[in-house]
C-alpha cells in the first residue's frame, strides 16, 4: 500500500510539474525580452593585465564603445568584430548573440556585457563572458577566424531521463543535434534551432550555433565535438566555447517564432512598397488579438490533455504495481523490483556449468546465461569466502541499479537463495579489457583508433560517476580487469562491489580497510586509506599508460630497472623518448602526437599529490579539445628506484623514505 501511494504521488507530482513547466515557459516567452541578459559565466586568465592608465585600456574602450554603438547594423545579424590599436597593445573584440534574438535584445545585451566585463574582468588582457543571450569576448591575440576550445562551460539538468528509456532518449537527442549541426556549419549564419517528439506531451528542442566568422569545417568539428562532450542521458544540457555552443532541453529555451518565421520578401518595385508599409494598424491588432484567443485555446487544450493522461496514467498504476514496481529511491526494500528467482538464473547458466564460464570478478566468477526468451545475460555468483558480506551485497545492488550511463554495465537484477548470492547482469560479448591484453593474438585487434576509443569511453564513464550521476561513486577498483568491451568495442565499467557513494559536499573519506588492485591504487589510499575521487582517477592513468603501451601493470615488474608501469613511462618521459612506451603493434599506424599527449595525461593523472591530479572534466577537456594546455607532469606516485643495499622486492614512494612491500602481480587486496 505504501509502495501505490508512493507511485501516486509522484505521477501526480509529475503531473503538476509538466503544468507549472508549460505555464512557466508560456509566461516567460512574453517576458524574456523585457529582462536583463542572464549571466551564465565568465572566464578572465589573468596571465596578462593591464593598467587603467595604459594604451591597452584606450583601445579596449574603443573596442567595446564600437561594439555597443548604437548604430550599429550588426545587430540584425548578431554578429560583429572590431580591432583597436597595434601590438602589442591591440585588441580585438567580437560579440555573437543568440540567433534568435531580435536586433533590440542583441544589443541589450551586449551593452550590458560591456558594462559588466569592466566589474568581472577589471584589468585581464584577455576575457570571455557568456549570457543566455550572447557572447563577449576580447583579447590581445588575434581571435578572427581562429577555432578556440578556451574557457569552456558545461552545464546539465540534475535529472535523468528515465532509466529504461536512456540509450534510445540519448540515441534521439544525439541525432537530432548531429542534423542541427550540419544544418548550422552549411548557414550563413552558422546557426540552427530544431525540435522533435520524444513523447507524446514532450518535444526535444535543440540549438547550436557558431561564430561565422570561422570556417564551415571548423564549424561543424566544434559541434560535434560539443555534441560528444554533453551527457546526453539528462533531461538538458549545454556546452559553450567561444567558437561554438549547443544546447538541448525537454522545454523550449528559445524563440520559436523568431527562428520559424521566415525573411520579409523583398521590394519588387517602387509602386509596391507604398502599399507594403501602409498597413493599418487597426488590421494588425485584431491579427495579433486573433493569434493570441487561438494561442491561449490551445494552451488550454493542451492543459487537459495532460490532466487526462495523469488521470489514466494514476488508475493504470494502480492496477499494475503489485506485478510491475519499478526500482526509484533510496532505500533497499526498493530493489525488490529487480529480484529474479533463483531457479531461474541456475537454470539460465546450466547449473553454472564450468564451460558456461567467463571470467572472475573482484567477489566471485561470472558465468554466462541465456533465459528462456533469448535474452543472454552475465551473472556473478559470489563466493561465501569472498569477503563480500550482505552489506556489500547490497551497495552494490544499489549503486549500480541506480546508474544508467552507456559505458557503465547495467545490472539487470538479483537473486537469493539461502547463503546464494548472484547478480545479473547484461551480457559484454568481448569480455575484458585485461583479457585483450593479456593474449598477444588478441592484442592485435586493438589499433590506435579503438584503444583512444576505449581510453575516451572510460573518462565518459568515470565522469559520469564522479559529477554528472545523482549520486557521487568512487569505484575504487578500477583496473583493466573491471573493463568489459562490448560488440563494438565500447568500454563499459563494471564490478561496483567496493564502490563508494560520497555526500553532496564529501570531498574525502579514510577507512581502516584497504580494498582494490596493487598497481592501480594511490599512493595515499594504499599508505593512509585516503580515497577520494582523485583515487579513481589515478587507476584511470594507470589504465591510459595500459592501453598505450599494451602491456599489464604487472608485466613491467623489475623490466628494466623499473618495477611497475607507472615508474617505466616516467623513465622514458624524463629522457624524451616518451613513444618507446608505445605498443610495437600500433607504433607505426598511430597519431604520434594523439599518443604523446595521452602519455602526458596518464603521467598527470598518477602524480603523487591528489591536489595536482586533474578532475575527471578537466581530463575529458584534454582528450578531446587539442586546444587545452597540459600542465607540466610531476614526479609520480609509487616511482620506484632500486637501492643496492635494499631487497629489490621493497619499493619505496617517490619523494619519501617509508617503504611499503607489495604484491608483485595485481590482484585484488583486503586489509
Amino acid at each position: 500500500m505504501m509502495r501505490n501511494a508512493n507511485q501516486e504521488s509522484r505521477t501526480m507530482s509529475s503531473c503538476a510539474s509538466l503544468i507549472f513547466l508549460f505555464l512557466f515557459s508560456f509566461l516567460t516567452t512574453f517576458k524574456a525580452s523585457a529582462q536583463d541578459p542572464n549571466y551564465v559565466y565568465h572566464d578572465c586568465p589573468n596571465t596578462t593585465t593591464y593598467t587603467r592608465n595604459s594604451t591597452y585600456f584606450t583601445n579596449l574602450r574603443t573596442v567595446l564603445s564600437s561594439l555597443s554603438s548604437p548604430n550599429a547594423s550588426s545587430y540584425s545579424t548578431g554578429f560583429r568584430n572590431a580591432t583597436a590599436g597595434r601590438a602589442p597593445d591591440r585588441v580585438t573584440g567580437v560579440f555573437l548573440c543568440r540567433g534568435d534574438l531580435s536586433p533590440e535584445a542583441c544589443r541589450n545585451c551586449v551593452v550590458f556585457s560591456v558594462n559588466d566585463t569592466l566589474t568581472r574582468c577589471p584589468n585581464e588582457r584577455g576575457t570571455v563572458l557568456y549570457y543566455q543571450e550572447c557572447m563577449l569576448r576580447y583579447s590581445d591575440q588575434s581571435i578572427l577566424s581562429v577555432l578556440s576550445y578556451d574557457a569552456p562551460y558545461i552545464l546539465s539538468n540534475p535529472n535523468n531521463i528515465t532509466s529504461n528509456r536512456e540509450d534510445r532518449f540519448a540515441d534521439l537527442v544525439s541525432s537530432t543535434m548531429s542534423q542541427a549541426a550540419l544544418e548550422a556549419a552549411n548557414s550563413s549564419r552558422r546557426f540552427s534551432a530544431i525540435k522533435t517528439n520524444w513523447t507524446a506531451l514532450q518535444t526535444l528542442y535543440g540549438l547550436v550555433q557558431c561564430s561565422p566568422d570561422i570556417r564551415k569545417q571548423e564549424c561543424l568539428s566544434c559541434l560535434h565535438q560539443s555534441i560528444d562532450a554533453m551527457p546526453l542521458y539528462r533531461l538538458g544540457g549545454r556546452i559553450i566555447w567561444p567558437s561554438c555552443n549547443s544546447r538541448y532541453e525537454l522545454y523550449p529555451f528559445y524563440n520559436e517564432t523568431a527562428v520559424l518565421t521566415p525573411p520579409p520578401p523583398p521590394t519588387t518595385n517602387a509602386s509596391t512598397s507604398p502599399v507594403a508599409s501602409s498597413a493599418p494598424s487597426e488590421k494588425g491588432g485584431k491579427s495579433y488579438m486573433l493569434a493570441l484567443v487561438i494561442l491561449v485555446a490551445v494552451m488550454v487544450a493542451v492543459l487537459f490533455l495532460i490532466a487526462a493522461y495523469c488521470f489514466l496514467s494514476k488508475r493504470k498504476k494502480k492496477k499494475t504495481s503489485d506485478t510491475a514496481p519499478t526500482f526509484e529511491g533510496d532505500d533497499i526494500t526498493t530493489v525488490e523490483s529487480l529480484q529474479l528467482e533463483y531457479k531461474t538464473v541456475q537454470a539460465a547458466t546450466n547449473d553454472f556449468a564450468e564451460s558456461n564460464k567467463i571470467g572472475r570478478g573482484g567477489f566471485g566468477e561470472v558465468y554466462k546465461g541465456t533465459f528462456t526468451d533469448g535474452t543472454e545475460v552475465a551473472v556473478k555468483k559470489l563466493s561465501k569466502s569472498s569477503g563480500q558480506g550482505e552489506a556489500e551485497f547490497k551497495n552494490e545492488v544499489v549503486v549500480v541499479a541506480k546508474l544508467q550511463h552507456r559505458n557503465l554495465v547495467r545490472l539487470l537484477g538479483f537473486a537469493l537463495e539461502g547463503e546464494e548470492r548472484v547478480l545479473v547482469y547484461e551480457y559484454v560479448p568481448n569480455k575484458s579489457l585485461d583479457y585483450f591484453l593479456s593474449d598477444p593474438a588478441k592484442q592485435g585487434q586493438l589499433d590506435w583508433t579503438r584503444r583512444y576509443k576505449i581510453i575516451g569511453g572510460i573518462a565518459r564513464g568515470i565522469l559520469y560517476l564522479h559529477q554528472d550521476s545523482r549520486l557521487t561513486i568512487i569505484h575504487r577498483d578500477l583496473k583493466a580487469s573491471n573493463i568489459l568491451l562490448d560488440a563494438d568495442m565500447n568500454p563499459k565499467i563494471a564490478d561496483f562491489g567496493m564502490a563508494r557513494i560520497f555526500g553532496i559536499d564529501q570531498t574525502q573519506e579514510n577507512t581502516s580497510k584497504i580494498v582494490g588492485t596493487y598497481g592501480y591504487m594511490s599512493p595515499e589510499y594504499a599508505m593512509h586509506g585516503q580515497f577520494s575521487m582523485k583515487s579513481d582517477v589515478y587507476s584511470f592513468g594507470v589504465l591510459v599508460l595500459e592501453l598505450i603501451s599494451g602491456r599489464k601493470n604487472s608485466s613491467f615488474y623489475v623490466t628494466g630497472g623499473a618495477h611497475d608501469l607507472v615508474t617505466h613511462a616516467w623513465r622514458l618521459w624524463v629522457k624524451g623518448t616518451a613513444l618507446d612506451l608505445v605498443d610495437p603493434i600500433i607504433v607505426d599506424n598511430c597519431e604520434k602526437s594523439e599518443v604523446a599527449r595521452c602519455i602526458h595525461i596518464g603521467l598527470l593523472c598518477v602524480q603523487e599529490d591528489p591536489a595536482e591530479r586533474p578532475t575527471m572534466r578537466t581530463i575529458f577537456m584534454m582528450l578531446t579539445s587539442d586546444t587545452v594546455t597540459l600542465p607540466v607532469a610531476r614526479e609520480p606516485g609509487f616511482f620506484h628506484e632500486s637501492k643496492a643495499e635494499k631487497d629489490p622486492l621493497d619499493t619505496y614512494i617517490s619523494t619519501t623514505t617509508k617503504s611499503v612491500p607489495t604484491s608483485v602481480d595485481d590482484s585484488s587486496i583486503n586489509h
